[in-house]
């Protein structure tokens, strides 16, 4: 097994819900470290007491991220091995870990991932959904402003999308994403790796009718369908109603542009090649 570097940080990924999917090398970065931080110092102990491990904790999470991150820090330049856990999964993705690791940066500390478990990345590839490209948007603000201009980015968006929902919020949070996507195709991933894991793929307004007489129970994973090639195209060709490109290069030409920057705009606006539009040009022209 490897050497414990002193005056580090590691990030320890848990297992997510079945205990048997920690690693060798998790029990014993978190057996070597000189202290543990935990989101939730009492789900963490059991975790720990399961596999042994007699290592100090202490709680860091989102009320005390910033002046624990400043405690943390000491105690890491001061020469002591720090392993942060999180309550479930990877530490720094949609938990108060990123403020750690970004202080550790501007503190010249080293950061070593440990990898293991995420929910994210569980639910997208047994998600049934494409898996090249995705944007993972973790929990919808609570904030209705920020809310609002989350579900509008997202309601572009030709990637998979991955969010988490809590059940007492998924059926509000699956009326908000089909107001704003429309009926896309989704996976509904519900307690992974526990004895009550389910894959559910469906549609928003199938999933809606179907929470609306069933109720949300566990932790949700939603993966949902970006934006088909074609209701891009089709949203284009509506936004420019029905105006051609060689139309759309002549007026911006009429307007004091030259004929190149006027190819240029239109090609960035429409997300063609400058040669495609170049050509239709000189076969107007012609």
């Amino acid at each position: 097994m490897e050497e414990i570097r002193k005056g580090a940080l590691y990030l320890v990924a848990t297992p997510i819900g079945n205990l048997s999917d920690m690693t060798f090398r998790a029990v014993h970065v978190l057996s070597g470290a000189d202290l543990i931080a935990a989101e939730d110092t009492r789900n963490s102990r059991k975790l720990l007491t399961a596999y042994e491990i007699k290592t100090p904790m202490t709680s860091y999470h989102e009320f005390n991220k910033y002046d624990k991150a400043d405690i943390l820090i000491g105690d890491m330049i001061g020469g002591k091995t720090v392993a942060l856990i999180t309550d479930a999964g990877t530490p720094g993705i949609s938990d108060p870990g990123e403020v750690l690791v970004e202080k550790c940066y501007e503190a010249g500390i080293p950061v070593i991932p440990v990898p293991g478990a995420c929910a994210a990345v569980n639910a997208l590839v047994a998600s049934g959904q494409p898996t090249r490209n995705f944007v993972f948007e973790a929990f919808l603000p609570a904030d209705k402003k920020e809310r609002r201009e989350a579900l509008e980015r997202l309601k572009g968006e030709v990637r998979t999308m991955v969010l988490y929902e809590a059940p007492h919020r998924l059926l509000k949070t699956l009326g908000e994403l089909r107001d704003a996507l429309g009926d896309r195709r989704l996976t509904i991933a519900k307690e992974l790796t526990k004895k009550h894991e389910d894959f559910r793929q469906t549609t928003l307004n199938a999933a809606i009718e179907f929470f609306e007489t069933e109720e949300p129970r566990g932790e949700y994973v939603l993966v949902i369908r970006g934006k088909s090639p074609e209701d891009v195209q089709a949203e284009k060709e509506e936004a420019f109603a029905g105006q051609s490109v060689e139309e759309a290069v002549a007026e911006k030409m009429a307007g004091g542009l030259d004929k190149k920057s006027a190819i240029k705009e239109v090609a960035q606006e429409r997300g063609l090649p400058k040669r495609e539009v170049y050509s239709a040009v000189i076969g107007m022209e012609g």
